[in-house]
């Protein structure tokens, strides 16, 4: 093979390389596409959102329906408030409820949505009323850890 063909091959090879590490670094970051789906926007304010990002998934009996928009803090009512952008092939209930849940033991966050039984669907700038605050693993621990002690206490 001539000098000129190996760096054919070794130049294709270094672009299939960067390629690939493009790919896991849009799948790393939760990019599924560039173009954005028509859906509709709610909100669910929650007490404590533990480490849910922007761009987290929107979880319904396992499938993917939405991603998290933005998180921010309301000022009157001292609750963070969690935009959710679902994709409008998705329809659900007024009074579905929202929960802030972890995929795995120590896992990324994401919001899961219960269905609830209405007959009238969510639209776009509804707010979700039943929320479920994320479980802070310090706190649980926390307890666990101070009944044990009460326990030993009074013994």
């Amino acid at each position: 093979m001539d000098r000129s063909m190996v760096d054919l091959w070794v130049g294709l090879f270094v672009a299939v390389g960067i390629g690939a590490l493009l790919f896991l670094a849009l799948k790393a970051g939760n990019v599924d596409s560039i173009i954005k789906s028509e859906g509709y926007s709610v909100s669910a304010e929650f007490d404590n959102i533990g480490g849910l990002k922007a761009k987290a998934p929107v979880k319904s009996a396992g499938v993917i329906v939405g991603r998290v928009s933005s998180v921010n803090f309301s000022n009157q009512s001292l609750r963070a408030v969690v935009k959710l952008d679902l994709n409008k092939r998705f329809q659900f209930p007024k009074d579905s409820s929202a929960s802030i849940l972890t995929a795995g033991l120590l896992g990324d966050q994401f919001v899961g949505i219960d269905p609830g039984g209405s007959l009238e669907n969510l639209v776009a700038g509804d707010r979700l009323r039943i929320t479920q605050s994320a479980i802070v693993l310090e706190k649980v621990i926390g307890q666990f850890l101070y009944g044990k002690m009460s326990e030993t206490n009074s013994d």
